[in-house]
């Protein structure tokens, strides 16, 4: 007899279907796991052996075969635990065959029995509603699959013998209910900044148009700080983009007791962040930084600081919305539609513009320090501001009396504006157009032309700051977006001069 048991693997987020079949058979004793398995999975075998053993079973003194198939797909990770359990307690007569047909199981055995949470619960969930089956996880996992939709049938039991007890009819599992990340106890407020007012409309503008932003100045005039209070000028995530950001969560392990993510993610590497680390990659082509920072922010704080290779691998993702983890056998995409948020200092000191505190090698210095980010990944930033020290002045002043919740107000507003304009492009260039950051070619025309003058300023800028075609568009994206927090249908003169204010000579240049 063979008994067959549904389970998944992933490349990257995309989910594929894997027959787990377990065949008991006379012969020499053996448990043998074929099938393409990794070391996890190959080790699975000592892990299912104790759990039943915890349960009072043995393993029939017979040659057992677990082959899972299609047999040219590497499998990897600790969630094929189950799966091969359920099969060889099917094939031992302990479950019934045709319920085990009916679902798709996943989760990590502990020696003594009790399920373990896995990562890419989401995704297997939501994959097997699409092809009509139930699903079987670990109790801790069981608010992650609710959230597939009240048509999926889930079992979440927290013990492997509790789930034998429910199929024998002596125990009635009850159905998960999702889980939501919960409210941090506070969220930074604009408040706590005093002076950089420039700064602060800066930070604005990005917020409102899904801008990149880079912040250069001085160390404590402010940069962190600011770039910690963008996220609570963002609008939360829709349903839609908390599902697809708690799939890449997921698939990484990283959703904090099966909670969906409802707030846009910030991200913050450290300088020492690998290639792998900050892209995806490694031995699972796990997702990275700028993956987990989707729809979200990732701030990079010492821009300059992170490796050169690690900084031109964003180019393609920044620009495409997509990281592409290349391995020898696969190429994994993930997401990774981010707004890359960075700060730097103007030199190595920090103190180009101070002459008691400069080094002596200034200006030489600053040029060969801001010369480390190449011309192409600074064109894809669209606004460069200075964030000047902030004086003892500024700093004994009251605070201000705007704070993140007047300033998120108008951030909505425009956001909402740039919604329905863009309900009529929900694709564009094969990708969906959300904020002004997202247009582009025909559309940006269509959306962001200027009035004659301002097209008439911005051809002159252009041809003055020797601008690049991309450097131009994303002038007429800020242009654009400066428009709708003013509240006007057009993009006039003096929304480009503010945009252009926004844009720096590359280094080197």
């Amino acid at each position: 007899m063979v008994a067959r048991v549904r389970t998944v693997a992933f490349q990257g987020i995309e989910v594929m279907d894997i027959d787990v079949q377990v065949q008991m058979s006379s012969g020499v004793v053996a448990f043998t796991i074929v099938g393409l398995p990794d070391k996890a999975v190959g080790e699975s075998r000592e892990r299912v052996r104790a759990a039943l053993h915890a349960l009072g079973l043995s393993l029939p003194a017979k040659r057992i075969t677990v082959n899972m198939a299609p047999a040219d797909v590497l499998k990897e990770g600790s969630h094929f635990d189950l799966p091969i359990a359920l099969g060889l307690l099917t094939v031992m007569g302990v479950l019934p065959d045709e319920e085990m047909a009916r679902y798709v199981a996943l989760g990590e055995l502990a020696l003594d029995g009790a399920l373990t949470p896995v990562a890419g619960v989401l995704p297997a969930a939501i994959n097997a509603l699409a092809n009509e089956r139930g699903l079987i996880c670990p109790a801790a996992c069981g608010g992650e699959a609710a959230w597939a939709g009240e048509d999926l049938d889930v079992l979440a039991p927290p013990t492997l013998l509790a789930l034998i007890n429910h199929f024998k009819g002596s125990q009635v599992l009850t159905p998960p209910k999702p889980r939501m990340q919960e409210e941090p106890a506070r969220q930074p407020c604009l408040r706590d900044v005093k002076g950089n007012e420039t700064a602060k409309r800066a930070i604005e503008v990005a917020a409102a148009g899904n801008h990149n932003l880079l912040m250069i100045g001085p160390p404590g005039s402010g940069k962190s700080m600011l770039a910690a209070r963008l996220p609570g000028l963002l609008p939360p995530l829709d349903p839609a983009e908390a599902l697809e950001v708690s799939m890449i969560h997921s698939v990484a392990g990283l959703l904090e007791e099966g909670r969906l993510i409802r707030h846009r993610p910030f991200r913050s590497p450290h300088q020492s962040a690998s290639l792998p680390a900050l892209v995806g990659g490694g031995t699972r082509g796990k997702p990275g930084e700028i993956s987990l920072a989707h729809m979200g922010v990732l701030f990079l704080d010492e821009l300059p600081e992170f490796p050169r290779q690690v900084l031109e691998a964003l180019r393609q993702p920044l620009e495409t919305g997509r990281a592409v983890v290349s391995r020898v056998n696969a190429h994994v995409t993930y997401p990774a539609r981010v707004q890359l948020v960075a700060a730097m200092n103007p030199c190595r000191c920090g103190h180009l513009d101070d002459a008691a505190l400069a080094c002596g090698r200034a200006p030489k210095c600053a040029a060969e320090y801001q010369s480390k980010i190449s011309g192409p990944l600074f064109d894809r930033i669209d606004l460069h501001i200075d964030v000047p020290a902030v004086s003892p002045a500024d700093l004994s002043l009251p605070p201000p009396a705007e704070g993140s919740a007047e300033v998120a107000a108008r951030v909505a507003v425009a956001r909402a504006v740039q919604a329905e304009r863009y309900t009529a492009f929900p694709l564009h260039g094969g990708r969906p157009v959300r904020t002004n950051a997202d247009a582009d070619g025909e559309l940006l025309e269509r959306v962001a032309a200027p009035d004659q003058p301002g097209r008439a300023l911005l051809t002159e800028a252009a041809e003055r700051l020797k601008l690049s075609a991309r450097g131009y568009h994303r002038v007429m994206r800020v242009a654009r977006t400066l428009a709708d927090l003013e509240g006007t249908a057009g993009v006039r003169r003096m929304h480009v001069a503010e945009a252009l204010s926004y844009r720096r000579i590359a280094p080197g240049r």
